[in-house]
């Protein structure tokens, strides 16, 4: 049984986004190359699930004014499986896995989400939101032992059929093909009934805590503004909604510059906390990735693959002396896309990546430890100048 053709939405750049449904109700959508050697038919899921778990609770934290979501179906999700395992592989007749079919790029409500479905569906797959936030207004009010469900979205996205990789092992093609399924989804899941922001981001490494080595990034959908986003429109307050052209032309003017394009700049920051940290900021004032441009979209696909291989390759210098054995491995990194919030602070918040690793050497991994964990004092490990010169060196060297 398959998905018929008709099912197909042109995007930009050629890609094509066909929309489905796994066995439990969950949205499955595929996402094709515009060189794509996929025939336009998808397999149908025709495994039998469990019923989708309740939407998880929040709890707030009166000494701090953050929810914190508590999901204990997250207990039970796949920790490194073998290759012929992987929940992220198109399904094989050994293998009932989260996708039926062979697939370019591939996106999915997370089967174990942190934050779930506000309303039951009209199918009923999944269970309404018992106590669901009733607002901005209502989120930040303070009060102890107040609790909410956990309405949102998680999802899966998923860069490549195959077993192992990053974002940064991708073709430029099928990079661009990733940003425009970011682009969607983040159009998609703003719209959505009670989102206040949508956050992209890749974790890379074990050391990050990753637990599937397929090569593929996850999309929250929050009910609230995140903690750090906070501090950003409370400093956007302070200063005026101009901050980051002032940002971007403080750190263009410096040495911390690491790679720029006409569209792009990814720096160092001035003052980055981790070994290694690179922002990239598009020049003009965009609150989120649906706001780019198909321009913009095409140069952010090879700068960025050029960025995140220079990255890995920062330490192959040292391997090569003997550091790990003589071997460098992949850099670990949370690749984080802070967008503005779905309704406020557009006009100053602007969409960036921030790209940081605990890396500190090729051997050594920077910790989070009393000071940083407890305290949320920072202490720097590299000068910023210092490490933005390594990376400048890494990038220059690649070749797409």
């Amino acid at each position: 049984m398959n998905i018929p053709e008709q099912a197909a939405i042109a995007l930009g750049a050629g890609v094509v986004k066909r929309p489905t449904r796994l066995a439990d109700g969950r949205e499955l959508i595929y996402f094709d190359d515009p060189d794509t050697a996929l025939g336009p038919e998808r397999g149908v899921d025709a495994r039998a699930l469990a019923p989708r778990p309740e939407t998880a609770t929040m709890r707030f934290d009166v000494l701090t004014g953050d929810w914190i979501s508590v999901a204990a179906n997250r207990q039970n999700r796949a920790f490194l499986p073998p290759a012929e395992l992987d929940p992220l592989s198109p399904q094989t007749p050994t293998n009932p896995s989260e996708i039926p079919s062979r697939y370019d790029v591939a996106v999915f409500e997370n089967r174990s989400p942190s934050f779930g479905p506000a309303l039951a569906t009209a199918t009923g797959d999944a269970p309404a939101a018992a106590d669901p936030p009733r607002g901005l207004d209502d989120l930040v009010a303070y009060g102890l032992g107040r609790t909410r469900t956990s309405v949102g979205r998680t999802e899966v996205v998923c860069f490549s059929p195959e077993h192992a990789g990053s974002f940064g092992t991708q073709t430029v093609t099928r990079a661009r093909t990733v940003i425009e399924a970011w682009a969607d989804r983040t159009a998609a899941l703003s719209a959505l009934p009670g989102i206040e922001q949508v956050f992209p981001f890749e974790n890379r490494g074990q050391e990050i805590g990753v637990t599937l080595p397929h090569p593929h990034g996850q999309i929250y959908a929050y009910p609230y503004i995140t903690p750090r986003t906070h501090r950003l429109l409370d400093a956007l307050e302070r200063t005026g909604p101009d901050l980051f052209d002032r940002i971007l032309a403080f750190e263009s003017a410096s040495e911390r510059v690491v790679l720029t394009g006409e569209r792009w700049t990814a720096f160092v920051p001035f003052a980055a906390r981790w070994p290694i940290e690179v922002h990239l900021v598009p020049h003009r004032h965009v609150a989120d990735l649906a706001e780019t441009t198909d321009a913009e979209r095409d140069e952010l696909a090879p700068l960025y693959l050029r960025l995140l291989r220079g990255i890995d390759a920062l330490y192959d210098a040292d391997a090569s002396r003997g550091a790990s054995g003589g071997v460098a491995t992949p850099t670990p990194y949370i690749a984080a896309w802070h967008q503005a919030p779905v309704r406020r602070g557009r006009d100053g918040a602007r969409l960036r990546l921030e790209l940081t690793s605990p890396r500190r050497a090729a051997d050594k991994l920077k910790f989070l430890a009393g000071s940083e964990s407890a305290m949320g004092a920072w202490i720097g490990d590299v000068p910023p100048e210092t490490a933005a010169a390594r990376i400048r060196h890494a990038v220059e060297g690649v070749q797409l």
